[in-house]
């Protein structure tokens, strides 16, 4: 029990460090191409709350902070600098939106040295601010394909290949049934099949896998069958006369049925077979495909998360997770008994998931994920071209500032939905096993 815990807690350790570094990653990629365009970078910090750590390179602080659930860096003149009017009237006469918006323009103008500097992030043009934006989501995106062929290509996945690992004792009346003393030996076993014989074809066919061999013994009930097999670095031709059980029969269209299958009485060994190395990023973009469809629906998600929390019934095993439910899961993989290939193809594959779902998240059009921020770039440029083609003047600056009030609603209901996932994965978690 306690060499279980142990290994929990670090799976779960694992899994913070993992986040840590898919954090460090992203915010490199906003880092990078703002320092190449000439931005100036005051911060780059990895968590929020008190500074744990820190050191000034040149003209940017780079620290880590106490609580490892973002990060972000600071960047001269995200936005245009307050208009006149605003800076002298300050805070007179607003109400509280108003206050926010010129709390925000404050906070921008103390990073601005004035309307002179060209080191500033509204001064860039459209296509760099994309850029800059954009690096952090695609960061977690590379970091997951690389994850993903790490898992694949480098590790591989788990296939019953053809080679046979042990018999049936006896041809059951089910596929789920045990075996009595009243059941026949099963064909595998007067047929000579013996454990590490590897099948090559059957009836004239060659196999790949377990699959193919069982998709044609299935299919043959009571029809004698050849064999060719592998034994000991030679071929031999096997006759085996499949028996007939019943079993579930899944259609062409995805419905079942039950009706009687060919059975040998033959068990696979699962090896991990590597795959090409394009399978890691078709991998990643299958995900990407998934998720999106999750973060499309994360409202309704958290809802049924949230009923399920009151009701205690079973959670949707693809549903939403928090960070909590995440290093949860990491941690049963780490404390599970099976190889520990296994539980490290386990925790790469968690790993790899948590950073394509970073990278989906973040592309949300809204402020202030980075997606809002490509958005209002977006706009600006569709601006300038509109009037470049009625020959008008270059408009100004769009002022993201405005939109304050609704990124607060948005701040606000993305802590609703961190909360009820949250409170989920504590009291009613979902679990691998």
């Amino acid at each position: 029990m306690r060499v279980e815990i142990l290994a929990f807690v670090i799976g779960v350790a694992l899994m913070v460090v993992g986040l840590a570094v898919s954090i460090a990653l992203h915010e490199l990629g906003h880092l990078w191409p703002a320092k190449k365009f000439g931005v100036r970078v005051g911060q780059y910090m990895i968590g929020f709350g008190p500074t744990l750590w820190s050191r000034r390179i040149g003209e940017t602080e780079y620290g880590v902070k106490a609580i490892p659930l973002g990060g972000y860096i600071s960047m001269a003149g995200m936005y245009p600098p307050s208009p006149r009017a605003a800076r002298r009237d300050g805070r007179a006469g607003g109400g509280f939106f108003a206050t926010m918006v010129q709390d925000a323009r404050d906070a921008n103008d103390e990073t601005l040295k004035g309307d002179d500097d060209r080191r500033v992030f509204y001064r860039l043009p459209v296509g760099k601010r994309i850029v800059v934006m954009l690096g952090g989501p695609i960061m977690n995106l590379l970091f997951a394909i690389v994850l993903f062929a790490i898992l694949l290509t480098g590790i591989g996945v788990q296939t019953a290949t053809t080679t046979v690992s042990a018999l049936s004792e006896c041809v059951p009346a089910t596929s789920s049934s045990e075996c009595t003393d009243g059941d026949p030996a099963a064909p595998a076993e007067r047929a000579g099949i013996e454990p590490g014989d590897t099948i090559l074809a059957v009836d004239g066919q060659p196999v790949a896998d377990f699959a193919e061999t069982s998709a044609i013994i299935r299919e043959s009930q009571r029809d004698p069958l050849t064999l060719v097999v592998e034994r000991d670095g030679e071929q031999e031709s096997l006759t085996v006369v499949p028996a007939t059980i019943e079993d579930t029969i899944t259609a062409p269209d995805g419905s079942t049925t039950t009706g009687e299958v060919g059975f040998v009485g033959i068990r696979p060994t699962v090896e991990y077979v590597r795959q090409p190395i394009w399978a890691g990023p078709q991998a990643a973009f299958e995900t990407v495909g998934a998720v999106a469809g999750i973060i499309w629906q994360l409202p309704v998600k958290v809802w049924e998360t949230g009923v399920t929390l009151v009701t205690g019934g079973e959670r949707d095993p693809n549903g939403p997770l928090s960070i909590v439910g995440a290093g949860r899961l990491s941690g049963e993989v780490a404390a599970a008994d099976s190889p520990v290939l296994n539980r490290v193809a386990g925790f790469l594959s968690l790993l790899a998931s948590l950073n394509i779902a970073l990278f989906v998240f973040n592309l949300i059009p809204l402020l202030p994920l980075d997606g809002g921020h490509i958005a209002v770039a977006l706009w600006e440029g569709l601006k300038r071209v509109w009037a470049k083609l009625f020959r008008r003047p270059p408009p100004k600056p769009v002022d993201a500032t405005k939109l304050v009030p609704l990124t607060f609603v948005v701040v606000i209901a993305l802590i609703a939905m961190g909360g009820v996932l949250i409170l989920a994965d504590i009291v009613n978690p979902i679990s691998l096993f």
